[in-house]
């Protein structure tokens, strides 16, 4: 009897063994190595999302210290979801997000094989462009107070040679995100307004004066100045970006997408087409590795 309950016992360990093997192998670990996000802080966070069969299942979420680094790079998931994956996608989510789904701000992706691929801002399934082909500039004015008032505070994203005409060759963007435009004034941030096409005014015209101002993105610094800075302002030395937004947005502040930057001359002369330069060490890339 001793015996037979010996044998049960070890046909009752093997088999737990086994079991345990069989649950091990169902899962498998992939690391995200990614550079270039910022802290989305308390209200957004990133979520992974492997793309099997045209569907995405999500790979868990995860935030950015200030310093760059991920809260967690390291992901669990099925094994076979990650073998048949066609692609990774990382978008910015709600942290209390109610919806089992994908919000539209895609941000990084790429194609895998075998659970592999390189993630850029440039993949179809995020922005869908490099942003190699950027360009623009701008012109200081105050159209919206009246001519020769104050010319110098003001900035407007438009060639007047052009008639005046566009002044920025931007790509158009997918849903969940807007450009914006900053003038970055004494180490202070402020905004032009928000904008999808480049041909019409922007969303806002905070600071600006009471006239109408041209179908350009822009602003006049008028009025409602912040309270670090004085309306009117001269914004020679100053500097001029066009950043890339997610919508909604998780920030008052510049996006970490800022593919225009411009340095506005010392002696800059109002009505002058200053161009901007690109600035795409700003977008973040990355790898998913197994």
């Amino acid at each position: 009897m001793k015996k037979l309950f010996t044998l049960i016992g070890i046909a009752l360990v093997s088999s737990m063994v086994l079991s345990c093997k069989d649950d091990a192998t169902t899962t498998t670990q992939f690391t995200l190595d990614i550079n270039g996000l910022e802290n989305l802080g308390g209200e957004f966070v990133y979520e992974g999302w492997l793309i099997v069969g045209g569907s995405p299942i999500t790979t868990g979420t995860f935030t950015v210290e200030d310093n760059g680094n991920l809260s967690n790079s390291s992901f669990t998931v099925d094994i076979s979801n990650l073998d048949n994956a066609s692609a990774f996608v990382l978008t910015i989510e709600p942290s209390n997000d109610p919806d089992p789904e994908p919000s539209d701000v895609h941000i990084l992706a790429g194609d895998l094989t075998n659970g592999v691929g390189i993630l850029s801002v440039g993949h179809a399934a995020a922005l869908g462009d490099d942003y190699s082909t950027a360009a623009g500039g701008y012109i200081l004015a105050t159209p919206t107070n009246g001519t020769n008032n104050d010319e110098n505070s003001g900035i407007w994203f438009l060639d007047p040679a052009a008639g005046p005409g566009v002044g920025l060759t931007l790509p158009t963007l997918p849903a969940g995100w807007k450009y914006e435009g900053w003038s970055v004034i004494n180490g202070v941030a402020v905004s032009t307004g928000k904008f999808t096409a480049l041909n019409t005014a922007d969303e806002q015209a905070t600071f600006s004066g009471p006239i109408l101002g041209p179908p350009f993105p822009g602003e006049d610094f008028l009025v409602n100045a912040p309270t670090e800075l004085t309306f009117p302002v001269d914004l020679s030395g100053s500097k001029a970006v066009i950043s890339i937004e997610p919508e909604p947005d998780n920030s008052g502040a510049p996006f970490l997408l800022k593919p225009l930057v411009g340095d506005v001359p010392a002696n800059a002369a109002d009505h002058t087409f200053y161009s901007m330069g690109q600035n795409l060490s700003s977008l973040p890339s990355g790898t998913v590795l197994r």
